[in-house]
């Protein structure tokens, strides 16, 4: 058996339960068993973080450069965040550019990028009304060309994940996407509960950065928000950032969604986190950096400054959530919400993509099929 183990742990944490002075035995890139640890070299080891929206990292924007050598650099930037699985998010863009994304994921996975688990595309078809820092001149309704492209995307993209509004896409071409291996996410949307529910009802089974660019919650009118938080199976986005959603927003969704479908922690993060700039661009629309947060000319929130690491940080010490939950909310619940299967625990037969942390969730080192791939 040509097995190796990993470094000892005093805590170790597979995704469900901790366990003390334990180790991983790893057998060709997947977990075989916790084992014990006689001499833990580290005080914690828990999963890899899987982030579902990554518009860029480490000075690079998808949007501006969608090429292989681009994704790589992204992966590369969100390891130091504790990062062992993403996907490439394209923000709305000209079909040009939406299909240099597609083709760009496509070489990447073939060449086999590690790390890179598939393309999200936010976007262009939803609602001007609620478009955020999307440009609203590339916004507009998906036409048969579009389901087409997309479609055609799925079988070679790894996972592929669409942001899309119900007003900009009929329920017939939600359930056509759904059918051909594509799933769908709602956004950027003002639509109604109804409107919402009618949409789940045709495959839609996750919410894009859950109160953000969408019809909030009302007594009356629960809006997107409403729908998402009652439907049992609906996965949802949260940006735990301190900017995009208030505390108090944050604790009330947390406690308020029930079922299989989790709240889930994202990044959204651009080209500016893991780097030094001090501005970015997108669409030919200049975003600045100041104080943690992204913003347009007109301070529009644009994006994010955060890896998942400071959102596990923020919800663990600023929401007052229990350390295990966070990290199921960085891995275990992303890896469910996207069907990535073996990412985001540790469990017998799981991807060995794990972490090294200190006692103050400091990381240490990030390992990717039980291999060291980033060392503070």
């Amino acid at each position: 058996m040509n097995d190796v183990v990993s470094p000892g742990a005093a805590r170790l944490f597979d995704g469900q339960h901790w366990h003390e002075n334990a180790a991983l035995r790893i057998e060709a890139g997947r977990v075989v068993e916790v084992c014990p640890a006689a001499d833990p070299q580290v005080d914690m080891l828990v999963p890899g973080f899987v982030d579902l929206q990554v518009n860029g990292g480490g000075g690079v924007q998808f949007n501006e450069a969608p090429t292989p050598e681009a994704l790589a650099q992204i992966v590369e930037a969100h390891r130091a965040g504790g990062t062992t699985a993403l996907l490439a998010t394209l923000i709305t863009d000209t079909p040009g550019i939406t299909a240099a994304a597609i083709a760009a994921t496509r070489a990447a996975r073939a060449a086999g990028q590690e790390g890179l688990a598939g393309l999200h595309l936010e976007g262009p078809h939803l609602d001007p009304r609620r478009k955020g820092t999307h440009a609203p001149g590339l916004i507009r309704p998906m036409e048969q060309g579009d389901l087409d492209a997309i479609l055609a995307a799925a079988p070679d993209c790894g996972h592929l994940l669409v942001t899309l509004a119900p007003e900009a896409a009929t329920a017939q071409q939600i359930a056509a996407l759904v059918a051909g291996g594509v799933q769908v996410s709602l956004g950027h949307s003002d639509c109604t509960a109804e409107e919402a529910s009618l949409a789940f009802a045709a495959g839609a089974s996750m919410v894009t950065h859950l109160f953000n660019a969408m019809s909030q919650l009302g007594h009356r009118a629960p809006g997107l928000v409403g729908a998402a938080l009652a439907a049992p199976s609906v996965h949802v986005g949260l940006i735990a950032d301190g900017f995009h959603v208030a505390d108090i927003a944050m604790q009330v969704a947390l406690r308020g969604k029930a079922g299989p479908g989790r709240v889930f922690l994202v990044s959204d993060a651009m080209a500016a986190t893991g780097s030094e700039l001090t501005q970015i661009t997108l669409n030919g629309r200049t975003i600045h950096r100041a104080g943690g947060r992204l913003t347009l000319a007109d301070g529009t929130l644009a994006g994010a400054d955060i890896t998942l690491l400071d959102a596990v940080r923020y919800c663990h010490y600023q929401l007052g959530l229990a350390l295990d939950e966070a990290l199921r909310m960085a891995a275990l619940y992303p890896a469910e919400a996207a069907g990535l299967a073996g990412k985001g625990h540790l469990g017998r037969g799981a991807d060995a993509d794990f972490l090294l942390m200190d006692k103050d969730l400091r990381l240490t080192s990030l390992w990717v099929a039980g291999k060291e791939r980033w060392a503070a």
